[in-house]
């Protein structure tokens, strides 16, 4: 168990360092070199004292002892030297086993500032531990802190969900696991703990007691990793060694462009690809089935060709792979579904935040499963024990164990309690390959009229009414010589509509497909080239009729504040664009239905109000600060003109 003094230690050292590693990776390499270091040393002392010698800091290592790098004797100058050289002493050593002098293979000090190297050895020589798996513990929380490798697309998969993935896929001590973009290695420690966990006595404290040495020795072999970048192969080796592999099997291995380990299979396969596609797109090799240039379709497609022919595996993918109707993820959706495919589960948008408000579902594939049975079960999860928000705060609403107690019947026995927790519908391959796109979001499939989300969200279609809008007859100029707002896009611009560019009679409005839509009516852009870049959302002050670009929603007002509506939809309209906007397309447009099927939290009335009255509160001290501001900007402005004239 990870204490709070080890963790206020761990802390401490990034924040010793953030000065002069500004990026959470360079903190982490080096808070991992130098516990590493620090326990290679420690472990010798232990030899000594029980009588043996040491194996590391030996012949021509011995003067770089970390003992040797902390009397006050030494200089932070010379400190900083011996720290510096030690570690690429360490990477080059041939009397040391593979394992460590991969560790440290290529590894130098990025700074040279002794003081502040001196205050990070104190603060890491205090940490204790007697055991690895406890520095383990220590590692993991360190690895939480990694957050987001921009360059590879990488984010760190939220524990809760790389362990209910391996918890509903129940790998076992005799399969083949793999990780083909293993990162710090989190699935394959999940994996393996479940394996422990399931082979433990009742009554033992000892994590898988019930395996033999040659079980145990047979896990170790069996877990294996890939990873393009070095540093992420050095944090998924430590992270493995430190949870008792002895040489972990991680290779720096690029899975797209690289052919060498194409035929090797797995059991089970499980992993969170990059979503990130390189500019230029990827050059991969010639052995996929898919033709493509995006990492995310050549990583499922990788993940679903290299399962055994009785293999199954768990793959997160961005909504993308569900949805985008361009001809390679079509493909690729059609080759899952007659192969392997057997569960889709959707995730809340917030998943990955702070990193990212990316959409994703979790792909559950079972080669031999798929074959027996015609038919794919799709479940929505909407809440996973965190807020959506970029804290992702704990919350009491959680999801996941009634999705876990769902899938884990499906892919045993096939069925589906007739009274399920959550939303799940169960499709025929036939129905979804007769489809032109073969659509795998799980939406599309659920039935959710009438009903409100277990978190208390409800469907917008529940409280509110949509309208779409027209354009009057160019032909007829007296269509427009009226005094009714007619709001294009162009006419987006404030939270609040009070009058347009463009007005219209009621001739014009009765005698075209436009509608006369009352005050507070909620207007959003639909359709329009700036949907790449914003979400123009409004609320109307007076009667007004829109164009067809533009969609009116009505709330039920009994039900639904429209102010509280509209704060709503701006305040998530990144996440509205990304889930809703169709992609491949030159003009944007959401897809059909798409606002009919958006679940908002619908608190009781008068807190809708008192939100929104706080809110406008808000909105008034930006705008006076916002006075305030440009009062200012013009007062520097006279005066610097003032020191002109003289």
């Amino acid at each position: 168990m990870l204490t709070a003094e080890t963790k206020r230690r761990l802390d401490a050292c990034r924040d010793i360092l953030v000065g002069k590693l500004p990026l959470p990776t360079d903190q982490i390499e080096l808070v991992t070199l130098a516990l590493i270091y620090k326990f290679m040393d420690d472990l010798d002392e232990e030899s000594v004292k029980l009588g043996g010698k040491r194996s590391f800091f030996v012949g021509p290592l011995e003067k770089y002892r970390w003992c040797a790098l902390l009397p006050q004797t030494v200089s932070a100058e010379e400190r900083m030297n011996l720290f510096a050289e030690g570690i690429e002493a360490i990477g080059k050593a041939e009397h040391l086993p593979a394992l460590f002098r991969d560790i440290f293979r290529n590894s130098f000090l990025k700074f040279r500032d002794g003081r502040i190297l001196t205050l990070f050895l104190n603060e890491v020589n205090a940490f204790e531990y007697s055991h690895s798996e406890e520095l383990g513990n220590a590692f993991e929380y360190l690895l939480k802190t990694m957050g987001i490798q921009a360059e590879n697309g990488q984010f760190r998969t939220p524990r809760h969900i790389i362990n209910f993935m391996v918890e509903c896929l129940d790998p076992q001590p005799n399969d083949r696991i793999l990780d083909p973009a293993c990162g710090t290695g989190g699935f394959l420690v999940s994996a393996y703990k479940h394996i422990l966990a399931q082979h433990t006595s009742s009554a033992s404290k000892i994590p898988g007691d019930k395996l033999t040495h040659d079980q145990r020795q047979k896990v170790y072999s069996n877990l294996s990793g890939y990873d393009v970048t070095d540093l992420m192969v050095k944090l998924s080796k430590v992270n493995l060694f430190l949870h008792g592999f002895p040489d972990p099997a991680i290779h720096i291995y690029d899975t797209l462009t690289n052919d060498a380990r194409w035929n090797e299979k797995a059991d089970l396969i499980l992993a969170n690809p990059p979503f990130m596609t390189p500019k230029g797109g990827v050059s991969p090799h010639t052995k996929f089935r898919v033709s493509a240039t995006k990492s995310e379709v050549l990583f499922t497609d990788y993940i679903a060709e290299h399962l055994t022919p009785d293999g199954r595996g768990g793959v997160i993918v961005p909504n993308g792979i569900a949805a985008t109707i361009q001809k390679a993820y079509s493909k690729l959706r059609k080759f899952l579904v007659e192969d392997s495919l057997l569960a889709v589960v959707s995730l809340p948008a917030g998943v990955f935040q702070p990193y990212s408000p990316t959409k994703t579902s979790i792909l559950f594939l079972d080669k031999m499963g798929s074959r027996a049975c015609d038919k794919i079960l799709f479940l929505q999860v909407t809440a996973d024990g965190f807020d959506l928000g970029s804290r992702r705060t704990p919350i009491e609403i959680n999801d996941l164990p009634a999705a876990s107690e769902i899938l884990i019947e499906w892919l045993k026995t096939k069925t589906v309690n007739p009274a399920p927790k959550l939303p799940v519908a169960v499709v025929s391959r036939g129905d979804l390959l007769s489809t032109k796109d073969v659509d795998l979001q799980a939406e599309t499939y659920l039935n959710l009229s009438g009903k409100s989300s277990s978190n208390g969200r409800i469907l917008l279609s529940e409280v509110a009414t949509f309208c779409s809008g027209g354009t009057p007859s160019k032909a007829n100029p007296a269509f427009w010589r009226g005094d009714i707002p007619w709001v294009s896009p162009k006419d987006m611009k404030t939270l609040i509509l009070s009058d347009t560019e463009d007005h219209v009679s009621t001739e014009g409005v009765e005698n075209s497909s436009t509608k006369l839509m009352p005050a507070n009516t909620i207007f959003c852009v639909v359709r329009s080239g700036i949907l790449k870049h914003t979400f123009p959302v409004a609320i109307t002050s007076r009667p007004m009729c829109m164009n067809q670009d533009i969609l009116a929603i009505s709330p039920d007002t009994s039900r639904l504040d429209p102010r509280f509506l509209l704060f709503v939809l701006k305040g998530r309209s990144q996440q509205i664009l990304h889930d809703g906007v169709k992609t491949g397309v030159t003009v944007q447009s959401f897809r059909n239905g798409f606002f009919k099927r958006l679940e908002i939290p619908l608190p009781p009335l008068d807190e809708q109000q008192r939100i929104v009255a706080a809110l406008e509160s808000c909105e008034l001290d930006i705008e006076r600060a916002e006075e305030t501001i440009e009062e200012n900007r013009t007062r520097i402005q006279s005066t610097i003109e003032g020191v002109w004239n003289g």
